[in-house]
């Protein structure tokens, strides 16, 4: 039964019929009524679609407006992410999480979720229960995040810059900034698709620096598929005589990023909501509203802008 069901749930989501909130939707409400039979291999699969989804949605952009978006955006990243990391092990501390589960939970929300945190995790020798709850905890606001955003920003009347912005600073993974901008608007998908992959580097960085200062000699992960995003965006702008090729290509991109949502909502089971516990859930919470609310003011108010 619970094999059926996924599998039709899969076809339907592949099918482009339905859009990237109801696909997460679908999956969350999955994963919450049966045991996925299908987790470690939705959870590769996942990992791998979101990449190359990601690169097939750089056929659809311009490598000018690249540049600039990243430009602009830069100063915003590196301020935010530091208040956020000192700012997020302060609320740790304070409730008591675990230090691991906390150091991972604040970069997971600082930087791009659930990457970042698999790229740190192994640096500070996290256990696989620290690795489950702090996985956990983001995935779960970063569910809400897609669905929420969009309903915010539509009552807000923010623009669809505003809200691309927004959208990176505020929502943890990748795959849930997208999948809320090409709800909201063309514009706000580039903006938010180029600002949260310009900040997603930011991995090495502060996976060096807590490699240093934990004597770990553990190797620093690159993502690598950024690189190749930005050469499809190039490939774009420069080579227009293959435009009826990278059309497909942005189409797949969007199929795929799809897919993904569904099955990154299977992935949130009841298990998952235990193991999570309510100390690093409010953590998480809290920096989240912190990190949500700040950006979205200093939008709101012009200091923060492209």
């Amino acid at each position: 039964m619970s094999r059926t069901i996924f599998i039709l749930g899969l076809i339907c989501v592949a099918s482009s019929l339905i859009s990237p909130p109801i696909a997460l939707a679908a999956g969350v409400i999955y994963g919450l009524a049966f045991v996925n039979p299908y987790q470690v291999s939705a959870k590769w699969l996942s990992k791998w679609l979101l990449q190359v989804s990601v690169v097939g949605l750089g056929f659809g952009m311009n490598t000018g407006e690249l540049l600039r978006i990243s430009r602009s955006g830069l100063a915003y990243t590196a301020m935010s992410i530091t208040m956020a990391i000192v700012f997020g092990l302060m609320i740790g501390k304070l409730f008591g999480v675990d230090r691991t589960a906390s150091l991972l939970i604040t970069i997971g929300t600082a930087i791009c979720g659930g990457s970042a945190i698999a790229a740190v995790g192994p640096i500070v020798k996290a256990t696989d229960d620290e690795m489950a709850v702090s996985l956990g905890t983001v995935f779960v606001l970063n569910s809400v995040a897609l669905m929420l955003f969009p309903l915010v920003g539509w009552s807000l009347h923010l623009n669809q810059t505003q809200f691309g912005l927004w959208a990176a600073l505020a929502i943890h993974d990748t795959s849930s900034v997208v999948g809320a901008t090409a709800r909201y608007g063309s514009i706000a998908l580039a903006v938010g698709t180029t600002v949260k992959l310009a900040r997603s580097l930011w991995i090495v960085p502060v996976s060096a620096a807590t490699a240093i200062l934990k004597r770990s000699g553990t190797a620093v992960q690159w993502p690598w598929f950024i690189f190749f995003f930005c050469l499809a965006a190039l490939a774009n702008t420069s080579l227009p005589a293959f435009q009826s090729v990278y059309s497909i290509a942005n189409r797949v991109g969007r199929t795929g990023l799809i897919v993904t949502l569904y099955l990154i909502g299977t992935g949130l089971s009841r298990e998952t909501l235990r193991q999570v516990g309510i100390r690093p859930l409010l953590q998480g919470l809290l920096l989240w509203f912190a990190v949500a609310l700040g950006s979205l003011a200093l939008i709101r108010i012009g200091w923060v802008r492209l």
